[in-house]
């Protein structure tokens, strides 16, 4: 998955041995700045099965993941609504240029520009910091569910014998794994696993959980964007 919403969660596929991913204490890099997830040793460390895994759907489909990112859609649903109709308004500034500039004297379409002009910087400007603001936040969402998964995920793989953990959030090209069949993958099993010790209740309209795809999808369920991208920074001539 090339997405935004991979850069909070890994900066590249990861494979795990288990006895390094009980070392290291972490299912994935963490966040800078962000403490670590302390992992417990595995039951087994002389696995020998592979299995895969992609943490993004993980993450997004456990009860929590759901509940939270949702809070967050809609924490920034008013930001939205306020960026939509200020692109609304530049479109429109940017219509009465085209049907009317060539009618207007040079004072009155020069001021009519610089409005666009000055509109589309606020839009740009507003749209990046809201973005920026909504990544960061999912980030910290997405770590906090991490750190307590990567215990889980360590103790799944020693109890069923399994000595490599492969993640398939990244699709090839930009991955290394070409193809996995759904018997290897332990995205559900990982997920029951983080619902079962959890104290949120699955959403009242629960979406669908993974349930280990013959080859990886590579894309999780995205949050909603936090703003519309503008669609440039200059006025039509």
């Amino acid at each position: 998955m090339t997405s935004k919403f991979a850069r909070f969660i890994l900066a590249t596929t990861f494979v795990l041995s288990v006895t390094a991913l009980a070392q290291t204490g972490s299912a994935a890099a963490p966040l800078p700045a962000a403490p670590s997830a302390t992992a417990p040793a595995p039951t087994s460390a002389g696995g020998t099965r592979v299995g895969t895994i992609n943490i993004q759907e993980a993450i997004v489909a456990t009860n929590e993941g759901q509940r939270d990112f949702e809070a967050l859609n809609k924490k920034f649903e008013p930001k939205r609504t306020e960026l939509k109709a200020l692109s609304d308004e530049v479109d429109n500034l940017k219509k009465q240029l085209n049907t009317q500039g060539d009618k207007m004297n040079d004072d009155a379409r020069g001021s009519l520009v610089k409005q666009i002009e000055q509109k589309q910087k606020v839009l740009t400007r507003s749209s990046e910091d809201a973005q920026n603001d909504y990544q960061g936040q999912q980030g910290e969402v997405a770590q906090r569910i991490l750190q307590k998964m990567a215990p889980l995920l360590v103790k799944y793989a020693g109890d069923n014998g399994y000595g490599v953990i492969i993640d398939t959030s990244n699709p090839w090209p930009n991955g290394p794994v070409l193809w996995a069949g759904a018997s290897v993958d332990i995205t559900k099993a990982l997920v029951d696993a983080y619902n079962a010790q959890s104290p949120v209740a699955p959403p009242a309209t629960s979406a669908a959980k993974p349930s280990g795809a013959a080859k990886p999808s590579g894309a999780a369920a995205k949050p909603a964007p936090a703003a519309p991208k503008p669609q440039g920074t200059e006025p039509p001539k």
